[in-house]
């Protein structure tokens, strides 16, 4: 006999209640067995009163990044090794960079116009020596006038002759030499800088490019690196950056006229590199990235393009006073290099020529890695 809808509700509610009340029941009794046969786990750790105390002195003499319990091999390459300590060498304990010679030198007709940097007026940060004299000289190849900035103005002074003697010796058909002037500036200073510009604008009446080399970088770890030291990496290397971008930014706006930024970072704003230390650096360095990704949208409407080239390990006179002290260093950062080798200044000067170029004309906020493959692994 089929029940009727009313009594089939009723049945359902019965069983229902009848299987709660059972399972109730059943997981009553399992705790209860655990509870007698198994110990918490917050039982057996150590209490807290005789867990040792954090020393900062114990912790300095006796800093490790390996785990003691951990096989010898684990995490080898991939860790920073707080062994490696390197300052940043004084003026006098590097030696002066070179113009490059012979071929990255010399101008080839038979390329894009887009490329040509004719008639414009550059600057270069840091540009007396290493990455940036390079990079500046790359712009005078192709076609432009460039100032040097530099905290040593007398090397600048040297290296703007030599840019200009070397011009000269590469390029004797061209119609025209560039002029190359140097000038003084901390860039970590706002009245520096101020003045700076106003000296490059009285040589050369105007101001399209610019590229902000001008940086440092040391190695130790965190916890004993100097705070002052700290403030001073980010004061060449993010405020120096940003007060000249600023600074030159203002001056096209005012004349209404487009221009282009290249910033230098590295590749380190994107990695930690190992083995060595170096924190405050990377950090730098990202700032460095965003705050070219952040100006070039800030700046779009005045036609402004600002982007960022981050270079890997490169052979510069710094690198090569770090590697003579640590010789182990240059093995172990070729190894994770794909293209196994460091870079060469000169391989920087294709990239910052074309992303000032009008060759990148929708190119900005970009971060170009020229690191022979090493971010990418």
């Amino acid at each position: 006999m089929l029940l009727t809808s009313a009594a089939n509700m009723s049945l359902y509610r019965a069983s229902t209640a009848r299987l709660c009340k059972t399972i109730a029941s059943t997981t009553t009794n399992r705790l209860a067995t655990i509870s007698r046969t198994r110990t918490p786990r917050f039982a057996t750790r150590t209490p807290a009163a005789t867990t040792r105390p954090f020393s900062s002195t114990l912790a300095h003499h006796n800093a490790s990044n390996k785990d003691k319990n951990e096989p010898a091999h684990a995490g080898t390459f991939a860790r920073t090794d707080d062994s490696i300590t390197v300052q940043y060498p004084g003026d006098n304990e590097l030696r002066s960079s070179e113009p490059v010679v012979g071929g990255a030198g010399r101008r080839h007709p038979n390329t894009l116009a887009l490329f040509s940097l004719e008639g414009r007026v550059g600057v270069v940060t840091g540009g007396a020596r290493g990455l940036g004299l390079v990079m500046g000289q790359g712009m005078v190849v192709s076609g432009a006038d460039l100032a040097i900035v530099d905290i040593n103005k007398e090397e600048a002074q040297v290296q703007a002759k030599a840019l200009m003697a070397q011009f000269k010796e590469d390029n004797p058909n061209a119609n025209k030499a560039p002029n190359v002037t140097a000038h003084h500036a901390d860039v970590s200073d706002p009245e520096s800088v101020a003045t700076c510009i106003a000296e490059i604008l009285a040589a050369h009446g105007r101001i399209d490019h610019l590229v902000t080399s001008a940086g440092f970088t040391e190695n130790y770890q965190a916890i004993d690196y100097p705070v002052d030291r700290m403030r001073k990496l980010f004061a060449v290397n993010v405020d120096g950056t940003y007060l000249f971008a600023t600074a030159v930014a203002r001056h096209l706006m005012e004349r209404k006229a487009k221009g282009s930024m290249v910033f230098i970072g590295s590749m380190s704003g994107a990695v930690v590199n190992v083995p060595q230390p170096q924190a405050p650096y990377n950090s730098a360095k990202a700032a460095v990235r965003h705050l070219a990704a952040s100006l070039a949208v800030e700046w779009a409407h005045a036609g402004i393009r600002v982007n960022c080239i981050s270079p890997g390990y490169m052979l510069t006179a710094l690198t090569e006073k770090i590697l003579s002290d640590n010789p182990d260093l240059k093995q172990k950062w070729t190894s994770l290099i794909p293209q196994g080798k460091m870079g060469s200044p000169e391989d920087l000067m294709g990239p910052v020529t074309f992303l000032l170029s009008d060759a990148a004309n929708y190119v900005t906020g970009a971060d170009l890695r020229v690191d022979g493959g090493y971010t990418v692994t």
